[in-house]
């Protein structure tokens, strides 16, 4: 779109289906790289990403051409294609339905790739429905419990 200017910044969440520890360390990069490949292809900017287990953040600059809902679908679609294909995991892998998003100002842009990236850590104190919860909370999100991700005691 000529002369259309935007600073769109959006931190994705999904959640693998049933939210089992699927994403196995090994595959992780691979992952990244196969997923930001998908992200850039949807002409939009991959800032940070990490594979947690059960989850995935994405990080993007967010271009106003696209709907997030459409970007999320084939990330998705694509992906759970790709890991089946390279058979990360026995059996099917899905991701689960639905997808946080919340929006940040460009002054939080190394914040949020920070805490990204240092998944690991973070879920050494909170658990990823903690986690999630907390980020619907904070961003005064309205939710039902029943329409959050499945969510299986650990």
């Amino acid at each position: 779109m000529a002369n259309t200017f935007s600073q769109i910044y959006i931190q994705i969440v999904f959640a693998v289906k049933g939210r089992e520890n699927l994403i196995k360390r090994e595959h992780k990069e691979e992952l990244h790289k196969y997923i930001t490949g998908i992200v850039k292809g949807k002409k939009q900017k991959m800032l940070a990403i990490n594979c947690m287990p059960d989850h995935t953040h994405m990080f993007l600059g967010f271009t106003p051409d696209m709907k997030i809902s459409d970007l999320v679908r084939d990330v998705k679609s694509i992906s759970s294609g790709f890991i089946n294909e390279k058979k990360f995991v026995k059996g099917k892998f899905n991701w689960q339905h639905g997808f946080g998003a919340f929006s940040y100002s460009h002054s939080h842009i190394d914040r949020v790739v920070k805490y990204v990236l240092n998944q690991e850590e973070h879920h050494k104190k909170k658990t990823f429905r903690e986690e999630y919860i907390g980020l619907l909370e904070k961003f005064n999100v309205e939710y039902d419990p029943k329409y959050i991700f499945e969510f299986y005691d650990d």
